[in-house]
């Protein structure tokens, strides 16, 4: 079951975030963050949209970005969320454990103002 339709518009900047299940940690170790860099940085290659900033923190992570085409946002989030749970289970051999993220991204403020202040 889907959520409500966000918005996803070409030239809007979002502040995009994600957290781990019930809060618990994604980023455990060192390697871990780089393995999530990578493949953030092979979603962009994919998805036409550009990055701002983003902060990484042991149980979530905030993205600054702004699709080239509408609906770019959602497919680069739901690639890298994806691509990163697989990685992670095959990883720390949990397949069959649950969820690595609470839900699908959430939306901060639109316009990233907030967000680039910090």
């Amino acid at each position: 079951m889907h959520g409500q339709k966000r918005v996803d518009e070409a030239s809007m900047i979002y502040h995009a975030i994600n957290r781990g299940n019930a809060r618990n940690a994604i980023f455990h170790k060192p390697d871990d963050y780089e393995v999530f860099l990578r493949v953030l940085a092979e979603g962009l290659e994919k998805y036409q949209v550009d990055l701002f900033s983003f902060v990484l923190m042991p149980n979530h992570w905030h993205i600054v970005l702004r699709p080239g085409q509408d609906g770019e946002m959602g497919k680069l989030l739901r690639w890298v969320t994806a691509t990163h749970s697989l990685r992670y289970h095959a990883h720390y051999h949990t397949r069959g454990y649950g969820h690595i993220y609470q839900s699908r991204f959430k939306e901060g403020d639109r316009g990233g103002h907030t967000t680039f202040a910090f």
